[in-house]
This record gives structure tokens, sequence and C-alpha cells, in this order.
């Protein structure tokens, strides 16, 4: 038998550990984005209205066993049962819902066709929107988040696990999958839409306050799903502005001896087969973009924090660090190397 004292550490510590957990980058009970704020104003509806039934059952039941028989009489009568067991329950239920489909369909639509190829669904869908602003473009892949933004006056460029946004514009964001179901989900923000092989859906994002608010997939894909997360950085239209200039612009050259080792080691290697670097000759496509890695806030999708010592890490031990993916280990290095690679990508800022 656990000691009292345990006992009562845990009754105290449990509700501090729940409340905990309503709090955060990944907390849905702190909207940070115009879809996420009707859904908490719907989840505070349906819980006030289920509290008041509650609160109205226990009231009935409580008459029912020990209030006056003229109450219980009334409690009984068929008057009272069509109107607070049926009439009551259809029409509350009936508006419940009404507000419910129409809080979900707000920024979420399908967009393009079934059997092009995914660059062609995106590429269509990119052109169906408006093109006077900014769009994104998020496809689900085992196990992290290829990101394409279009600019308004048409630049396009990728990136990877994270998203930008400016604060109070909304921002069309086309999601499509390159291999199985994933499902985009910033609580935040906005409420979950899937990624359907074959098909583009579009949810309309637009952020209230700055803010960083964190992702994650929704729906399990296998593997590394608990591990495929990602960030959306909400930041004021000025600041947005510029780091939007830097982020299309592209590689820096390196600065230092160590960070043109490390980008000799970067093309000599095989890196450059899976991995794109805007500016050098690095196209590849399989893997995430990387032109701009350094200024990212994590790495291997929300994995480890983005610096010097992770970044080694994750070359090195990639399939410990996060089992299955689909990277492989480069135990080739050495700690030198690793260092001078590590030096490089991480001033891809």
């Amino acid at each position: 038998m656990r000691p009292p004292g345990l006992r009562r550490a845990a009754c105290i510590l449990a509700p501090v550990l729940l409340a905990a957990g309503c709090a955060g980058v990944q907390s849905a009970l702190e909207p940070a984005g115009v879809e996420a704020v009707h859904i908490d104003r719907l989840l505070r509806l349906v819980t006030l209205f289920l509290a008041l039934v509650f609160a109205g059952v226990l009231v009935a039941t409580a008459i029912a066993l020990a209030g006056p028989r003229a109450w219980r009489e009334k409690l009984a009568s068929e008057h009272l049962v069509v109107h607070a067991g049926m009439v009551f329950p259809l029409v509350a239920l009936s508006v419940l819902l009404g507000y419910g489909i129409w809080v979900m369909g707000q920024g979420g639509s399908a967009q393009a066709g079934v059997g092009l190829r995914l660059d062609e669904d995106i590429a269509a869908a990119f052109e169906a929107l408006p093109a006077s602003g900014l769009r994104i473009a998020v496809t689900g892949e085992r196990w992290w988040w290829r990101v394409e933004y279009v600019t308004a006056d048409g630049r396009r460029f990728a990136s990877a696990n994270e998203l930008r946004l400016p604060v109070g514009e909304p921002v069309p964001v086309l999601l499509a999958s390159a291999d199985v179901i994933h499902s985009f989900w910033v609580p935040k923000l906005a409420g979950k839409l899937d990624m359907i092989p074959g098909r583009v859906n579009t949810l309309t994002l637009e952020a209230t306050a700055p803010g960083v608010s964190r992702g994650q997939c929704a729906e399990y894909c296998g593997g590394a799903h608990a591990l495929m997360s990602f960030f959306v950085v909400a930041m004021p239209p000025a600041e947005f502005a510029a780091w939007l200039e830097r982020e299309a612009a592209p590689a820096a050259e390196p600065a230092t001896r160590a960070a043109t080792a490390g980008r000799r080691l970067f093309m000599t290697h095989g890196c450059a087969g899976c991995h794109a670097i805007r500016g050098t000759v690095a196209r590849g496509t399989i893997g995430p973009d990387l032109t701009h890695v350094g200024g990212r806030l994590s790495l291997g999708a929300g994995v480890l924090p983005n610096e010097p010592q992770a970044m080694a890490r994750w070359i090195r031990d990639t399939a410990h660090v996060k089992p299955e993916n689909l990277m492989p280990p480069f135990a080739i290095f050495t700690d030198a190397e690793l260092r001078d690679l590590a030096t490089y990508l991480e001033g891809l800022e």
C-alpha cells in the first residue's frame, strides 16, 4: 500500500499537471488564430451547455428521490417529459450542430483534382488562389514537412518543417501528401485538416498575435509519426516582410574556414544528392531544403533544438534520434568533420 503522504502529494500534483497541460505552444485552450478562436468559443459553449444539462439532471434526480409529492408528480407529467426530454434536446442539439458545422467549415476546403503528379496538383491549386498575396503549400512526407512559399510577386522557394506568417493576414495553405495520409494540425491557430494522396486541400491560417505555435501530424502515418511535428511562427508584418526577403535569397557564402570545409564535405559526401541549397550545386529533392536551415527553430521536424551540437548529433545518430526516419546515419565523419559540417549548416540563416 502506498504511504498516505505519497497519496496526498499525488492528489496535490495531479491538478497542477493537468493545468500545465492547458498552456504552451500546442494548447488549444490558448487560441492565437481566427479559426482557433471560433473553435474555442464552440468548446466553451458546448461545455456550458453540458454543465447546465448535468446540473438540471442532478436537480431532477434529487426531486424524484426526496422532493415534495407535488413536485414529483409534476416531474412525472407527460407534458414535462415531452418538452424536456424530446423538444429541448432536439432544438438545442440542432442549434449546436449547425453552429459546429459553420465553425468547422471556416478555413477548410477542397481544391485540386486526382490523378495528376503532386507538383502539378500544387501548381494548379496555386493558380486557383488569388495572386495578390502570400501563398504557402505544405506537403506531408515520411516523416517531415515540405514547405513552399509563393510571394505576391510570383517568387517561389522551398523550406521545411516550419511556417512563418504575418500577423493579421489570412494566408491560404495548400495541404497535400507525397505518400500516405497525414493530418496538419496547429491547435493554437486552427482545426486539423487531412492531407490525402492525390488531393490538395486548403486551410486558411490567420494569426491574431505574434508568437510561436507547435503543430503535429494528427493522423497515424507509421514509423516516426509521433516525431513528425513542426512550428508556426507568427510575426509582425514588417518583420515578416524582411524575413521573407532573406528566406527567398540564395544561401550565404561560408564566412569561416570551418564553414568552407563543411560545405566541401556536404558537396562531396552525398548530402547534395538528397538536399538542396539554393545558390550551390546541391539540388536534391528527396529530403528537406537546407538553404536557410540555420534560421529554423528545430531539427528533424521538431525533434531537436537547432544548435551546432544537435546538428552534429542529428547527422551522425539520426537513426537513434528519430527511429525509422529515412535519412541514413553518417558515422563516416570524424568529430572534427562533424563540427565543420555543423558550422556550415548552422551558418545558413
